[in-house]
This record gives C-alpha cells, structure tokens and sequence, in this order.
C-alpha cells in the first residue's frame, strides 16, 4: 500500500484550468505534470499512485501536491524563487542600461549590440543580455508598420469591415487585386532534398526568366478564387477581369468589389463600363491600407507554397504553378474570416497615432 496523504480539494473553476492544463498541447511540460499530479491526488490516488500514474518522482509529487494545497493553483503555475547569492548588479546599473537601450544609439551605428553596450558601460556582456531579457528588449529588431492618411479612413474600414462580417443578401462580396511582376526564377544550382536530420537546400542566386500579373478575386463568403496571369496590369486587363467575374458570377446576384485605390482601377474607361452595369459596386480600402484586403491573404498563402521554393525555367512553367494552386485551393475552398470590428480598428490606429506623436515630442 502506498503512502496515505489527505486528497487536493479542487474547486470547479481550478478542476477546470487543471485539466485544460494537462490536456493543453502547447502547455509547457512542467506544467502539465503538475496539474496531473493534483487531478490524481483530487480523486484519491496514494502518492506511490500518482508516481505510478504521471510518471515523475515521489518528491515531485509530494512537492507540487503540497505547493497546490496550500497556495491553489498560482502555486504551481510558477515555480517558486531559488536561492543563492542576491543580484550583483546594482539597480542604477539596470536602470542605465535600459535607458542607453531605448534613448540613445552609439557613434555610427543605429542600435546597439552586448558587446558596444557592454563595453560603454564597463559591465559584462551577460549582464546586458540578461537585462534585455528581463525587461523584454531587442534592440536587433524592428517592426514595420504603416498608418493611412486617408481623410475619410474611418468611413472605408466601416463600409469594407461591413462587407466581411454582414455582407448585402442577394449579393456576392469579391476581394480583388494583382500580384504584380511575379518573377519566374531558376536557381543556377540544383538544390539538395529534405531528408532526415536535414532541411531542404537551394542556391541563394538565381536567373531571371521573366515576370507575369496575377489578377485574383477572392469570394469572401466561399473562399472560391478566380485567377487570371497576365503580361501587363493596365486599365485594360483589369477591364478585363471585371468581365470575367462578371460572367463566372449568377446573373441575378450584385457583385460588390473590394480594390485598392491604383490609378488603372479607376480608369475613365474601367468607370464608362460600371456605369453601365450597375449590378457591380467598387469600394475602395484607404490609402496605404492593403492590409485590409483579404485577397493579400491568399497571396501570402500562394507565395509561401507555390512561389518562394519553386524552380521556374519559362513564364508558362510559373503561370502553370500558379493556376495548379488555385484549382487545388478551390477543389475544397476555405473562406478567410474576419474577426476585427471596426471600432477595434479604429482604436488601434488612434494609439499608434498618440504613440507616433509622443515620439515626435522627445
């Protein structure tokens, strides 16, 4: 017989992040073992049966059981503070890194690195590292962002966000765009096959062999996509792709466009043929803001794997590659669905606003 201890009591709301814990796939292992140490102590089990059943130590067992019964369940979330010998840096050491880190930058460079600001302050390179990582700063990376200036911003994301979350009844929503001068490249090298223990190899140059246009219209409801590769990207082939989906589209049904504001869109011609039918109506996302265009997310999906790893010795042998991903995309159509609210939107782009002010004030 295993060593009797009093069974963990568990109150509903701690049973459930205990099991959502030990079942939870991304949940670091530590974790995991301690919320299946407390489930099986909450139904009875000895300490020798926990050890049996979860497969850890009995001193583990008896450690997170114990850590559990007497602080629930933050007790075992986090570990508990280790001994040893107190930090050695002093705070105004912390503090003076953080500050260099993020108010200023060394002579002749953009950011620093351990090493120039280790070296600037007189303090080991480990000691900058670890103060980076404790107050979340990398300093070797940046993000890109862009903010419209379109005055009537907020006007657009409402009447395209509307689109994608209540779209019109008896009415087709269409994401469109062109992925323009898309390259077909041959790697001057064949590269090697994936095989275990090693990824996938291939030359880093390349040959040019020319470039065509995929204009592409994403159906919002269906995910359904219409493709079409093209030499050029003028008025007249987007033109000519408005009659395209006009055609593949029922005749009873309007066709709502989503586009960006590119010159050719808004041709006098391509404006002559939607007066004349007016079943077709075009809404323009903002200035720099093709990020709310859905279609650019099935050009991503269409780089990542038809595009950036292929070997194309001709325009023809691209165009092909390209027009095999969207028949297999549309054998089993997925539509992209959109979770932002306009007002989500808005009140992000008013912070990063506030935050691009502040800075032009420093």
């Amino acid at each position: 017989m295993g060593r009797r201890s009093i069974p963990s009591t568990i109150s509903e709301d701690d049973r459930a992040v205990l099991e959502a814990w030990a079942r939870g796939r991304s949940t670091p292992a530590r974790l995991v073992e301690r919320a299946k140490i407390v489930l099986a102590s909450a139904r009875g089990l000895t300490l020798r049966e926990i050890v049996a059943e979860v497969g850890c130590g009995f001193e583990t067992a008896h450690r997170w059981k114990k850590r559990f019964d007497t602080k629930g369940v933050e007790g075992i979330r986090k570990d508990a503070p280790r001994g040893g010998r107190p930090r050695s840096v002093p705070e105004e050491t912390v503090r003076e890194i953080v500050r260099r880190t993020t108010q200023t930058t060394p002579d002749g460079a953009t950011h620093w690195s351990t090493r120039t600001l280790a070296d600037e302050l007189g303090v080991g390179r480990e000691t900058v590292r670890r103060v980076w990582k404790e107050h979340g700063l990398k300093p070797h990376r940046t993000r890109s962002f862009k903010l419209s200036n379109d005055p009537h911003f907020a006007e657009k994301v409402e009447d395209i966000v509307g689109l994608y979350i209540d779209p019109p009844q008896n009415a087709l929503v269409f994401s469109v765009d062109e992925k323009s001068q898309m390259q077909a490249l041959d790697r001057t090298q064949p590269g090697l096959p994936l095989k275990k223990g090693r990824c996938g190899t291939m030359t880093h140059d390349y040959k040019r062999n020319g470039t065509t246009t995929l204009f592409a219209a994403l159906c919002v409801l269906t995910g359904h996509v219409i493709g079409e590769c093209m030499k050029r990207h003028t008025h007249k082939e987007w033109l000519r792709f408005l009659k395209r989906i006009d055609a593949e589209s029922p005749k009873h049904l309007d066709i709502h466009i989503i586009c960006d504001n590119y010159a050719t869109h808004k041709h006098p011609v391509v404006q002559r043929w939607l007066a004349k039918n007016p079943r077709f109506h075009v809404h323009f996302t903002p200035t720099s803001a093709s990020w709310l265009n859905l279609v650019e997310r099935f050009f991503r999906d269409l780089t990542d794997k038809a595009i950036r790893r292929g070997v194309f010795r001709s325009v023809p042998d691209l165009i092909s590659a390209v027009d095999a991903y969207i028949d297999a995309k549309n054998e089993e159509p997925k539509p992209f669905t959109w979770t932002a609210s306009t007002q989500l939107i808005l009140d992000k782009v008013a912070r990063a606003r506030r935050a691009l002010e502040g800075a032009a004030l420093l």
